[in-house]
């Protein structure tokens, strides 16, 4: 994705090994963040499946306050996905190497600003902090998400990992039914063990980030989101320098020929013979 040598789609298939590093750092990141809210506001975001049960208890025992806003976080993540992918369709629009580089740079601000309400909401300890916050996570979230599952054209998630689970489950399933009936293989039962490599591999990434999270915001506090969003940031620096280059040599070039070309009017109006 930070390749500046790939196509302007930018899509990779699992085999490449830049791809799966990266999914690794974004599921690493997501763990870590996912700790981060759940140290500032007790929830965790990563995912809205929790979310969406809230809203439906809230709603059967008459708390429809309550339920009115796990349908707002709801829509927090919905608008973060709407936001980084109309940044990726943009970018593709518009011919920018760093279509995915600057969804993941602006969710890095987005990370600060969090860190800032998180610091509002631990130092004054106001509620008023509370929901603005929780809103916040979610549409970062939402963003982080939609980066690798567009990339992925829908394989990966950064952020929910029951999917990864289930297809282990999946996988290993056929491992074992292999071992125990001699004509899984006439039945083309084959595990996809690179699969179960990388799935395992994001599932880890995922826990070591949420137990880094733990770590950093409990010894840093919303300091921590520093190092976060500069790893994002470093992650997208490469593609968005690129385009700032291209498109500066383009003003350059542009910029000399509008030169000649006043110059070379100015030359034949001075060539031109007086009446």
């Amino acid at each position: 994705m930070w390749h500046s040598r790939l196509p302007y789609a930018q899509t990779a298939s699992a085999s490449f090994r830049g791809f799966r590093v990266l999914g690794y750092l974004m599921a690493f990141l997501a763990g870590a963040i996912n700790s981060g809210g759940f140290f500032a506001v007790a929830r965790y975001t990563s995912h809205m499946s929790g979310e969406i049960a809230r809203m439906a208890d809230m709603m059967a025992i008459g708390e429809m306050r309550l339920a009115l806003s796990s349908f707002i976080f709801l829509l927090c993540f919905i608008g973060g996905a709407m936001h980084a992918s109309w940044l990726i369709i943009w970018g593709k629009r518009n011919r920018f190497r760093a279509s995915y580089g600057l969804p993941i740079w602006i969710e890095a601000c987005y990370l600060l600003v969090f860190g800032l309400l998180g610091a509002g909401l631990s130092r004054f300890s106001v509620s008023f902090f509370t929901p603005p916050t929780i809103m916040i996570l979610c549409f970062i979230m939402g963003m982080h998400n939609t980066v690798m599952t567009v990339l992925s054209n829908g394989v990966l998630r950064s952020t929910h990992m029951t999917g990864f689970a289930t297809d282990i489950g999946i996988e290993l399933s056929k491992v074992f039914y292999r071992q125990h009936d001699p004509k899984a293989k006439e039945l083309n039962m084959n595990a996809d063990r690179s699969k179960i490599l990388l799935f395992s591999g994001l599932l880890l990434s995922f826990f070591l980030g949420g137990v880094v999270g733990a770590y950093g915001f409990h010894g840093l506090g919303f300091q921590f989101t520093l190092p976060v969003a500069f790893v994002l940031m470093v992650l997208g620096i490469r593609p968005i320098w690129h385009d700032v280059k291209l498109r500066y040599r383009l003003w350059l070039r542009l910029r000399r020929r509008a030169r000649r070309h006043a110059e070379a009017k100015a030359e034949a109006e001075d060539e031109t013979p007086e009446p």
